[in-house]
């Protein structure tokens, strides 16, 4: 799998629908925000990448809204219909 290194952390690629995955396009949107997730999905929509965070259950900070086991849902009820993704998942700090 594709491997990135963003800010202090390595993430993988693990999914991608359509070939939704742009490094370039996700490191340019990437902010600290997303460092306390363990996920981090981007989908496509109107030529513009959105980036939600989503947390393994064990993670203090995960809800309802975050839950990676929801990662469906999301896509199919908050994203445009069909648009191309991906989803990375943090495997380590650097």
């Amino acid at each position: 799998m594709q491997k990135v290194l963003l800010e202090n952390f390595e993430w993988e690629l693990i999914e991608q629908y359509k070939d939704g995955y742009d490094e370039s396009a996700l490191k340019e949107r990437y902010t600290e925000y997303f460092e306390p997730y363990d996920y981090i999905l981007g989908d496509w929509s109107y030529g513009k990448l959105r980036l939600k965070g989503f947390c393994k259950k064990i993670n203090k900070i995960c809800n309802r809204s975050n839950d990676i086991k929801f990662k469906d849902d999301y896509i199919r009820d908050l994203c445009s219909y069909e648009c191309s993704w991906f989803l990375i998942q943090k495997i380590k700090d650097k």
